[in-house]
């Protein structure tokens, strides 16, 4: 009976040791519990089958804030539609920007696309530079080193486990970093549009050439005039390939395929935006997919 209780109190000890961790997105959340394991509890906020910059606030999110050690966000101006308010409501002192248990990856990248000047004249511009820095698959090693460190303050007693778990992922990610670049070099056509800004750190990555976006700015609905304006791009040089992400409409796309005789790719910006359960398979779908 003795043991019994022993092994009881051992196993509640164990459930409450583990960090919570909440992040806005899916990537940054497959890095999170690849470098915490069993050590943590990973929530992800955000759904990635919609629009990352209006993930809807549900009232269930407050409570999942209310109870995190360590929120993790994207950054570079990517949350600031829907996340303010649920961390006000939450007043989860630990979690708050600044606090021991706030964590904004856009720190540990290079951002591109920074404008040189801000207005709504420009669209739905961001100020920092565009924040899909995720669907570069270089960006998951800082990444990974960054959430190393941050759990180790927050957790000192396991930090040599996070330390050894990053040590394995990082020799596991580049393995696989090798591979992935091997397969990109085979890639002929790199002449792409696509509808929103949203891949431009991969495009750039592997050297692709970028015409246009179906949306006339950041954030704008497409319309008629800069519709056309596209299909002639296209026309004059060459462009067969149409990046098409998983939230936003798509007959526009498929009308200037039509016209053009270009695909419509079906591209996830997220881990699980088409259905993708880890990294590697997210990574290998925008390849796969672009790479046609």
């Amino acid at each position: 009976m003795r043991r019994i209780i022993l092994l009881t109190v051992l196993l509640t000890n164990l459930a409450f040791a583990s960090v919570k961790v909440d992040t806005t997105y899916s990537t940054a959340g497959a890095v999170a519990q690849k470098i915490g394991g069993d050590l943590v509890h990973v929530t992800v906020l955000g759904s990635p089958k919609y629009d990352p910059h209006f993930i809807v606030p549900k009232p269930s999110l407050i409570s999942k804030l209310r109870r995190a050690d360590l929120l993790i966000i994207n950054g570079g101006g990517l949350e600031l539609g829907w996340l303010p308010p649920l961390l006000r409501a939450a007043n989860n002192a630990k979690i708050q920007n600044g606090a021991k248990g706030f964590l904004d990856m856009s720190h540990f990248v290079h951002m591109i696309d920074v404008p040189a000047s801000i207005s709504r004249a420009f669209g739905d511009v961001h100020a920092q530079g565009n924040p899909h820095y995720t669907t570069d698959p270089y960006v998951i090693v800082p990444m990974a080193k960054a959430i190393a460190q941050k759990l180790s303050q927050i957790d000192p007693q396991h930090q040599k486990s996070y330390e050894a778990n990053l040590k394995k992922f990082t020799n596991e990610w580049q393995t696989y970093l090798n591979k992935l670049d091997a397969k990109m070099l085979t890639c002929k056509d790199k002449k792409v549009v696509q509808y929103h800004e949203l891949f431009n750190y991969f495009l750039k990555r592997y050297n692709y050439k970028i015409y246009g976006t179906i949306e006339p700015l950041p954030g704008i609905a497409p319309s008629s005039k800069h519709t056309i304006e596209l299909i002639n791009i296209m026309r004059e040089n060459g462009v067969k390939k149409i990046l098409q992400d998983v939230y936003h409409e798509r007959k526009t796309a498929q009308f200037i395929a039509a016209k053009t005789g270009a695909k419509v790719l079906i591209i996830p910006h997220d881990l699980g935006a088409d259905g993708s359960k880890t990294l590697q398979e997210f990574y290998n779908k925008i390849a796969n997919r672009i790479c046609q």
